[in-house]
């Protein structure tokens, strides 16, 4: 038996070290997973908060011999989705990098790199989550289940309660969106290496 096997057996018994166990493994990536959905860091900490909490109150419900990752971030991009759908959390293009739109160094870049490689990385994160937030909620929350999170297609499938066909179709059209709005994106800006 896994540790994190072990961890949710003793949730289950109502030992709240478990609960401590999943909460250190999985905090970060379930925080991470609602911001790429919400685009709000505030929001995407209360979701993550939330889906602890629902773990807690609903273990008895999870299947202990499935893994428990993709069980709990299912349940994160859920609340995300819905919290997306109602707030239409749509940022413009032009936001300003406010903080708490910022990329975080712990998710997704290294923290040691060069300033002169930071700051590229940081243009890169501007205009790639830019890009997600034009697309709309649902096919967002898939990309993100897909490319971060490396659902399957079948598991999308399930998640959405859709076929696959329309699952294929979402994955399609938002790659093809990404890649037309970076490319314009990369266009309009000299200083990301666009046209001038």
């Amino acid at each position: 038996m896994t540790e994190e096997q072990q961890a949710v057996a003793r949730l289950k018994l109502g030992d709240l070290a478990g609960l401590e166990y999943l909460v250190k493994r999985y905090q970060v990536k379930a925080v991470h997973t609602a911001y790429l959905i919400v685009q709000d860091r505030t929001l995407a900490e209360d979701l993550a908060q939330q889906a602890f909490i629902n773990v807690y109150r609903k273990i008895d419900q999870f299947d202990a011999g499935r893994p428990f990752g993709p069980w709990f971030l299912r349940s994160v991009v859920n609340d995300a989705l819905k919290a997306a759908l109602r707030e239409k959390r749509l940022i413009p293009i032009e936001d300003n990098g406010s903080s708490d739109h910022a990329c975080s160094d712990e998710w997704l870049h290294d923290p040691s790199p060069l300033p002169e490689e930071r700051m590229e990385e940081e243009e890169r994160c501007q205009i790639m989550r830019s890009a997600l937030l034009r697309l709309p909620p649902k096919q967002r929350a898939a990309i993100v289940l897909h490319y971060y999170l490396d659902f399957s297609e079948g598991e999308l499938t399930g998640h959405f309660n859709r076929p696959l066909s329309t699952i294929k179709w979402w994955l399609r059209d938002g790659r093809q969106r990404l890649k037309t709005l970076l490319a314009q994106t990369l266009e309009e800006d000299p200083k990301s290496g666009g046209k001038q």
